[in-house]
């Protein structure tokens, strides 16, 4: 269970959050944004496994489910072992070199840290 800040106006405990992106008061009607919230808690992007394993450069990690690739049409099999990685910003995390495939990018989720 998430917790919420408390109103930075009346301090009820009674706030929630819209699907807007706002947190709103029910007892004084004060709105703010969550982006403030969440910008002031951390400027450093964490990289989680599928298990929530912190992951690091030079980690070793294995893939957790069939992937298909896409131009080649082969699939990186379900425990296959992927050492040395490099994580990177982007939607495909992870860099790394598989043997028999070469070099490619990887998502966090699809993977857990040996």
């Amino acid at each position: 269970m998430s917790t919420l800040p408390p109103c930075s106006q009346c301090q009820s405990s009674l706030t929630y959050e819209d699907g807007s992106g706002l947190y709103i008061c029910p007892e004084c009607g004060h709105e703010w944004p969550v982006q403030a919230e969440a910008s002031a808690e951390s400027d450093e992007r964490v990289y989680r496994d599928a298990a929530g394993n912190v992951l690091q450069d030079g980690d070793s990690v294995t893939v957790i489910k069939d992937l298909k690739l896409k131009g080649s049409g082969g699939v990186v099999k379900m425990g296959t072992k992927v050492k040395n990685i490099r994580l990177v910003d982007g939607d495909h995390d992870i860099d790394c070199k598989i043997d028999g495939f070469g070099a490619m990018s990887l998502k966090s989720e699809f993977v857990k840290k040996i």
